[in-house]
């Protein structure tokens, strides 16, 4: 089940347009700030970059283990990809997060984006 504490964490997501930085109110320019915060704490994570990386070579080891070029085989690619894709893509929606919190910095520069 979801946890009240999981739902209250989706409801308090940055939902801000990082698209248009110069028009964010302070109040806004301090919860992007405190989510990039949060992202390059997730990032410095020595544990957490550890299990990632066994995950994804995990996945590039199943991968590698596929042999045939039949029906099954291509698709069981494809879903290996699309999840080496996501956890990169996590990665990189990480990254932008900390990019952006210090473009903003505690000055009122604003990142062209």
């Amino acid at each position: 089940m979801i946890s009240e504490e999981t739902i209250n964490a989706y409801n308090s997501r940055l939902t801000i347009d990082l698209n248009s930085l110069k028009n964010l109110t302070p109040l806004q320019a301090d919860r992007v700030r405190h989510y990039g915060s949060q992202a390059e704490t997730l990032l410095k994570n020595k544990e957490l970059a550890l299990f990632i990386h066994h995950f994804k070579f995990n996945l590039a080891d199943e991968l590698a283990a596929i042999g045939g070029h039949t029906q099954d085989d291509n698709a069981r690619r494809i879903a290996l990809s699309n999840e080496l894709a996501g956890i990169d893509s996590f990665i990189a929606s990480l990254q932008r997060a900390v990019y952006l919190k210090n473009r903003i910095g505690n000055t009122n520069e604003v990142p062209n984006t």
